[in-house]
This record gives structure tokens, sequence and C-alpha cells, in this order.
């Protein structure tokens, strides 16, 4: 009987202390759920700052501090202020995973879907010369003069026997971004000219894919326990990254006349909603699929956008086809505002330690030199096949070197980045960011006026008006006449590059239209009459053919 008196009291607070533990988690958990409340709460009245601010820079035409400077400042001061007043900064961190995967793609995508093909593919050689071999030459610039500053003792933060390290970062580093630059030379009253803002714009959208693609490629080859590696692996590390940048491409464009044939052969035009619904989900499963495979996920959602907006628009109805354009459109502001605001709160929500100011300066010096070693003798590359006022001149050079803006993609890498000195390369990242978006972003209105790149002009190429937004700037073109003593080896070669156009030409219009797009007669359903769908003259002149009947490509 004893023993069972004894074992009762014991029994009861054990149940009782259950029933307080449960009590205690759920005031947690609705302590937790207030947090997240308040926290969503401040970050969309950021959101709705920002875009506010972006609204009085364009009304009252403040150059001297881009969209995107704006909202990176901001985004300081709400980091300073989260991290004085709470240890919670979960939502207030920067994310790798979340930038890449939820708000790199609708950027991405957008800038492809409202790509100006015209001007882009007109300026392709030129502009995949800056992409890639560009990123390629800054890559190993900026990795070997880090390298050796480490090895020479300039440097003790970063790794002095490991270079893969250093051409990590090189590669991370490269990315350019420069939507603060963009921003401005898409404003209608500064004129810019057009054949410039075209080079600046699809450099920009390429070397993002290229850089990622590359930075990769060399995690793979990265061992972090000491130099064991050789030489011969960086010519293997090459040769995966084209094949990768290729392959990407290929799921791109192949996705893209995957979902245009899907609309082409169904009658979804009559139900506007799932049309835009699906558009939505053919554009993630594109960036899912290359990404699962270990493909590059940005280069082939660019080039998916580029094969819907060319192909799937005329199978669009007129509802979702305003109604798509817009909603990208709205998305990528967004989600760009977002990505600058948490880079901003990066700066101390991120509780960096380490922040090495010479490694700093070295970096931003490597950059630009990196750049300018870039730009100026692949503008000379590029120069021998441009004649006339489609030459790349000195001034646009310059313009180009100092567009070169770092920004989300490079810090996110940088996040991402192997080995012990991870927060090194990271401060080093941010600072380079901050300083390119702010001061070389603010300055850019500058150097415009400086070089006369603002000067009311009739080039060969010219710019239709347009919103003023950096992605929705159209460019029109009108070819070159060429010189009356034009050399028999320039004539040879414009006759190649109307021939190889007037091939893709005729593949493009008996084919793949004919299977995955609209009929060459018939109306596109867009609101911009300049891309509307023209006949092709079967009884043209090679006159009129050297002279440039475009390709619905590239209209």
């Amino acid at each position: 009987m004893a023993d069972e008196i004894s074992v009762a009291p014991s029994a009861t607070p054990t149940v009782y202390v259950n029933y307080t533990d449960g009590f205690v988690q759920a005031e947690l958990a609705e302590e937790a759920h207030e947090f997240d409340a308040i926290s969503a709460l401040v970050l969309n009245i950021t959101i709705i700052i920002c875009l506010l601010l972006a609204y009085f820079v364009k009304r009252y035409q403040i150059y001297y501090l881009p969209e995107s400077a704006g909202a990176l400042l901001i985004g300081i001061i709400i980091g300073g202020i989260a991290t004085l007043s709470t240890e919670k900064l979960t939502l207030f961190k920067f994310d790798p995973e979340l930038f890449f995967f939820f708000l790199l793609p609708p950027i991405i995508f957008e800038a492809g879907y409202s790509l100006d093909r015209q001007g882009f593919f007109e300026n392709i050689g030129a502009i995949t010369l800056y992409a890639m071999f560009g990123t390629m030459i800054s890559t190993f610039v900026v990795g070997i003069m880090c390298f050796y500053a480490a090895k020479l003792g300039m440097i003790q933060s970063i790794d002095k026997e490991n270079p893969m390290e250093a051409l990590l970062f090189g590669a991370l580093i490269s990315a350019v971004d420069p939507v603060a630059t963009l921003s401005i030379m898409g404003n209608d009253d500064l004129n810019v000219d057009p054949l410039l803002y075209s080079l600046v714009f699809g450099e920009s959208v390429l070397n993002d894919a290229i850089a990622i693609s590359l930075f990769r490629t060399f995690a793979k080859y990265y061992k972090p326990d000491g130099p064991d590696w050789s030489e011969s692996e960086i010519p293997g590390a090459l040769l995966s990254f084209l094949v990768v940048t290729t392959l990407s491409i290929v799921v791109g464009v192949g996705l893209g006349l995957v979902a245009s044939w899907i609309y082409k052969h169904t009658d979804l035009n009559f139900f506007p909603k799932l049309e835009t619904s699906l558009l939505f989900c053919f554009c993630y499963l594109c960036y899912a699929t290359a990404e699962a495979v270990e493909l590059s996920g940005i280069m082939a959602l660019f080039f998916q956008g580029v094969t819907l907006s060319h192909y799937n628009s005329y199978n669009l109805s007129e509802t979702a086809h305003v109604a798509s354009e817009e909603i990208f459109s709205t998305f990528a502001t967004i989600t760009e505002t977002v990505v600058f605001i948490y880079m901003g709160m990066g700066v101390f929500t991120g509780r960096f330690s380490n922040w090495d100011v010479g490694f700093s300066v070295l970096s931003l010096i490597a950059c630009l030199i990196g750049r300018f070693l870039n730009i100026v003798p692949l503008s000379f590359v590029a120069n021998f096949w441009r004649k006339g006022r489609n030459r790349i001149t000195g001034q646009m050079q310059v313009v180009l070197w100092f567009a070169g803006l770092r920004g989300a993609i490079a810090f996110a890498l940088a996040e991402n980045m192997p080995g012990n000195h991870k927060e090194v390369y990271s401060t080093a990242t941010l600072s380079i960011c901050i300083f390119t978006i702010v001061v070389c972003g603010g300055f850019t209105e500058r150097m415009l006026t400086m070089f006369g790149m603002k000067e009311d002009q009739t080039p060969s190429l010219g710019m239709s008006p347009s919103s003023g937004d950096r992605v929705l700037t159209r460019i029109t073109y009108e070819p070159h006449t060429p010189s009356r003593r034009e050399s028999l080896v320039d004539r040879h070669r414009r006759r190649l590059h109307h021939g190889i156009k007037g091939i893709w030409q005729r593949v493009d219009e008996n084919f793949l239209m004919v299977h995955f797009g609209g009929d060459a007669d018939r109306p596109r359903s867009s609101p911009e009459p300049e891309y509307e769908m023209g006949s092709i003259q079967n009884d043209s002149s090679e006159d009129s053919s050297e002279n440039g009947e475009e390709s619905s490509f590239l209209r």
C-alpha cells in the first residue's frame, strides 16, 4: 500500500510538465509568428519606399542617384536598424539559394522575353566577345593578380598556395551587373547612342550566366587541402565551361520550342488565364531542368525567353500577350528592388568579422585592370568587322569600361565560395559592389555628357521611343550604307554576312515559324507595330539583299 501511495504522486508532475512544455512551445511559436509578421511588414514598407524613390528618380531625372543605388543605401540603413534592434536576423539576411531560385529567374527571363532582338543580334559578335572571352580575360587577370599578391606577401588573408581559389574569386567578381547604368542609359531624355546601349545591355545579360558557369566549373576542380593540381586542369575546366554553356543554350531554345509547339497546336488562346499560368510554369521548368542536370539555368532561361518572345507571341491571345509582358516586367522590377535591399542589409546582418581593406582595394584595382584588358583589345577585334558609324569608338569603350558594375550575382556567388577564406572574399565583393553601384553608377550621366554620348544625332542606329525603362527600351536598326570606295574584301565580307542572314531568314520563315510560331502573313498580337511580321520578297535582287532585308528574328 505504501508503494502505491508513493507511485501516484510521481505520475502527476510528469503529466504537468508535458502540458507546460506544450504551452511554452505554443507561445514561442506565436512569438515567432508575430516577429515574422513584423519583419514582413518592415520589408514591404522598405520595398514601397524604394519604389517611390525610383518614381522620384525618374520623375525629376536625378541621374546621380540610380534606382539600384537608392535601394542599396536604404537596405544598409534598414539592416543597421535591424541589427541594433534584434538578434533574430533570419528574414534580413541575404540567402543565396533564395536569390538563385526565386529572385533571379524573373529578372533573367524578363530580360530575354522583352529583349530588343534586332539590336542584340545585329551586335551579337561584339556582345559574345565581351561576355564570353571578356569574362575569361577578367577572371584570369583578377585571379592571377590576387594570387601573386598573396604569394609576394602583400595580402595575408587569402590562400597563397592554391591558385584555384583566386580564380574562383576572379570568376565571381567578373559577373557584371550594370542595372544602375542601364537605368540611366535607357532614359529617353538622354538620347544615348543606341549602339552603346545595345552593347552594354547585351553584355550584361550574357555575362552573368557565363560568370556563374565559369565559377561552378572552377569549383569542381577546387581542392581545399592545397595546391594539388596541374596546369592541364585549366584547359579541361574551360572545355567543360564551353560544353555547359552550349548545352544550356540548347536546353533553353529546345524547351522554348516545345512550349511554342504546344501553344500553337492547342486552343489555349481561348483561356487567357491558363495561357499566362502555363507560361510561368514553362519558365521555371526550364530553369529547374538546367539546374538539375548541372547546366546554367540563367543561360537556358534567357534563351528560352528570347525563343518564346519570337515564336510563341504569335500563338498567344491579345489578352495573354499584353498581360504576360506586363506581369513579367512587374515581377522583374520588384525582384530587382528586393535583391538590392537584401544586398544592402547584408552589410550589417551578415555579421562579418573579417574586413580586409587592403584586399578589397587590391581587388577593386584588379577589377578595373581586368575590365580594361577586356574592353580595349576585344573592341579592336570587333571593329575589324565594323565600318563607319557602326564602329565602337574610343569614347564608347571608356563608357563600356566604366559600366562594369558588380552586383547581387557576384555577392551571391561569394556567399557560396568554398574554403576557409569565404568571409574575406564576401566582404571584398560587397565592398566592390557598393563602390561600383553608388560611385560608378552615380557618375554615369556625367561620363556620358563628358564624351558627348548624349548629343542629338541621327546615327545609323536609331532609338525608337519607349517608356524609359531599362528592359523595355527598343532599338531600331537602319542598315549602314557602305562607302562608294568599298574595298573588295569589305564587299565580300558584307555579302557573306547577308548570305548567312538570308539562309537563316529562309529557315526561320519557311520551317520554324510554320511549326512553332505564326505564319509570315499573320499579324502579330503585339501592341508594338515595329515587330509586325512582313512577308519575304522572293524576287529580291542581290542589291536589296546586300543592303539588309531583315530576318523576322530581328524584327
